[in-house]
């Protein structure tokens, strides 16, 4: 999970024969706490105020657990092409993009590693690494 530049909040592997839908909910509770700034008043956000997915979480369930959660839904319906709702991936392509910069470090693209600890440890070195070059980035204006 990234946000809307593309730093990513949360992230975690599953076995290869397990349907991305149905780990959102573990997904989206392994986001750390947002940061305020100073002297705003009330608890800080523990989610987004929306979620941008792919038709794999397409599920009522999905969307009901994400309001639930106080996060707008905003996922992609199963039978409508891209072609007819282009607002619908319009912030999608920002994961894909980091899944590129992901696997940008070979062992990640394809999985060398035996114990699942030493590829998670890749994967939050990976991410890591794709926070610090947005740290390194001048500040836009």
């Amino acid at each position: 999970m990234a946000d809307r530049r593309g730093v990513p909040l949360a992230a975690f592997s599953t076995a290869a024969n397990v349907n991305e839908g149905t780990v959102l909910a573990r997904l989206v509770d392994a986001i750390p706490p947002l940061r305020q700034p100073r002297g705003r008043p009330g608890r800080p956000r523990r989610r987004p105020k929306k979620l941008h997915a792919d038709k794999a979480y397409a599920s009522g369930a999905n969307r009901a657990l994400l309001r639930r959660r106080h996060s707008a839904p905003r996922i992609a319906r199963p039978g409508v092409e891209s072609s007819q709702r282009p607002r619908s991936a319009r912030y999608r392509w920002v994961v894909e993009r980091d899944f590129a910069w992901l696997h940008r470090n070979r062992r990640l693209l394809v999985r060398y590693e035996r114990y699942p600890e030493l590829h998670d440890a890749f994967l939050d070195l990976g991410c890591a690494l794709i926070c610090w070059r947005f740290l390194q980035r001048p500040a836009l204006r």
